[in-house]
């Protein structure tokens, strides 16, 4: 497969070939910032200090069931360049058609599955609905703020992970001194 789409490299994609993001199940959720700009508050003792636009991100987050009522929501935190959450989806009638996996051929030595079209109910249009809204809003008295392109997902599949991620949300002020999101510990390198 070429590395240049119309002569651009392109971002391997980070989701799961072959899963509907769609599909009942837990993920655990990190967005961040654009350039990791600290716009949702600082950390003192240990505790976020949320900022007028920490503020919003985390209103809107506890919105996104009222939107899709077929989300949950778990653990939440916002730290001052990124947020983590775990959300959700629980549909107890399938209401999403049956997707099919396509096969991309333009290298005929590959073939990587992927699903076209992921639809209204994927964790890509929760994730994209909540970050857009946020945008509108906080733009309104900040127009220089922005979120990275994309977000990270990771499949949680069993108690055990679950728990860790939890955890580690719980955990992750105590821990921005070390983070490899905090600025500081990127700029000393």
């Amino acid at each position: 497969m070429s590395d240049k789409f119309k002569n651009q490299y392109r971002i391997p994609s980070t989701r799961l070939p072959c899963w509907d993001y769609s599909r009942n199940g837990y993920y655990f959720i990190t967005i961040c910032t654009q350039e990791r700009r600290h716009y949702f508050g600082e950390i003192v003792d240990n505790k976020m200090n949320l900022s007028e636009i920490g503020k919003i991100v985390h209103k809107y987050w506890f919105e996104i069931p009222k939107h899709f009522s077929f989300v949950e929501l778990d653990e939440f935190q916002i730290m001052p360049n990124h947020v983590h959450g775990i959300l959700i989806i629980n549909n107890v009638v399938s209401y999403v058609e049956k997707r099919h996996c396509l096969f991309s051929t333009a290298d005929t030595n590959i073939k990587i599955n992927r699903f076209q079209n992921q639809g209204k109910h994927t964790i890509s249009s929760i994730v994209g609905s909540y970050k857009s809204i946020c945008t509108k809003m906080i733009h309104k008295t900040n127009a220089t703020f922005g979120w990275q392109p994309g977000f990270y997902d990771n499949i949680i599949r069993t108690k055990k992970s679950f728990h860790y991620v939890q955890e580690y949300i719980k955990d992750n002020q105590t821990n921005w001194a070390t983070d490899r999101n905090n600025l500081k510990n990127v700029l000393s390198i």
